[in-house]
């Protein structure tokens, strides 16, 4: 049961405590409640359904930030085997908000680059609320090159609200050091997934999102600001961030029409948070779907075809 609920989660959360209530009742006094029972999970079932099948877009960003949602180090433990993380950029420090490392899905090899939120205040804190500093992005390049150099296909999971916003962060480079990400991506000879398991914000976003497939989870969010920080500026007013939510076309069906994405990876009803495993199985298995895919095709035509794709995307007129 979720006990964090979102607003729009309310009615759901009551209905489930109802439920508890009725069979600790039921076990407690010996009395069979069992037709009670099912009727509240048949209702709670329609409920979740009329709900989640019409979200808004702002109610999707809200759930892509949902606290008790998988992050990185959730999927590592639940789909890959052998992870060995390793540190540092070699320049400065090691960046706890990005986490980096050698592991295996049944098998297949694999370099995984990924943001990583704290699981409570303390490691929040710790890692930036994973908002990545320049070390950070200088170390998963770092390890991008490593893989490259070895023929290990790459895998980066997004989930940030955006770059370390901070002076130590500007001072160190923080500008440089994803636009070095984006060229050097752009150029490397492996096959190279990145997945958006959360928020996507911003350039701290892209600064790992340069691949050959670009997938989204459900109720994930990719965008160049968040609602806030767009709502701030046009309307001068936060309380707008639900309609800058709309008019940025930022959840994954809208990007999906776009092309900016190229696979949508499902949900269990209700979220990520509420079934750790059936997500963690769906995005394993597009992952295996898309390294068996892109392992076909040689080095330098992945390059000429991640050179095409993003520079496909968008319109202009001249």
């Amino acid at each position: 049961m979720n006990d964090t609920g979102l607003d729009f989660e309310k009615p759901i959360v009551e209905l489930e405590q109802k439920i508890v209530e009725l069979r600790s009742f039921s076990q407690g006094r010996k009395i069979d409640l069992q037709d009670e029972i099912v009727k509240f999970e048949e209702k709670l079932e329609k409920l979740k359904r009329e709900i989640f099948d019409n979200l808004s877009p702002w109610q999707k960003v809200q759930i892509a930030r949902h606290p008790k949602r998988p992050y990185t180090l959730d999927y590592i433990s639940l789909i890959m085997t052998d992870f060995i993380e390793l540190h540092g950029d070699q320049l400065f420090r090691d960046d706890p908000a990005i986490i980096c490392g050698l592991a295996k899905i049944d098998g297949e090899k694999i370099m995984l680059i990924g943001h990583q939120k704290g699981k409570d205040t303390k490691e929040n804190l710790y890692r930036s609320f994973g908002s990545a500093h320049p070390e950070g992005y200088r170390k998963a390049m770092r390890l991008m090159e490593l893989a490259g150099r070895f023929k290990v296909p790459v895998v980066t999971f997004i989930d940030t609200p955006g770059a370390y916003p901070g002076i130590d962060a500007e001072e160190r480079g923080q500008a440089e050091a994803i636009a070095h990400n984006l060229q050097e991506m752009a150029a490397l000879a492996v096959p190279v997934i990145v997945v958006v398991i959360g928020e996507g914000g911003s350039g701290g976003a892209l600064g790992i999102g340069i691949g050959d497939r670009i997938c989204m989870l459900e109720n994930a969010y990719y965008s160049v600001i968040s609602p806030e920080g767009c709502a701030a500026i046009l309307w001068r007013n936060r309380i707008h961030a639900p309609e800058a939510a709309a008019a940025l076309k930022i959840t994954a069906d809208d990007l999906l029409k776009l092309g900016i994405i190229d696979e949508i990876i499902p949900e269990p009803l209700g979220g990520a948070h509420r079934d750790y495993k059936a997500t963690a199985e769906a995005l394993k298995a597009s992952l295996k779907k898309n390294l068996a895919a892109l392992k076909k095709i040689p080095g330098e035509e992945l390059v000429l075809k991640r050179y095409e794709k993003f520079r496909k995307m968008g319109m202009w007129e001249e």
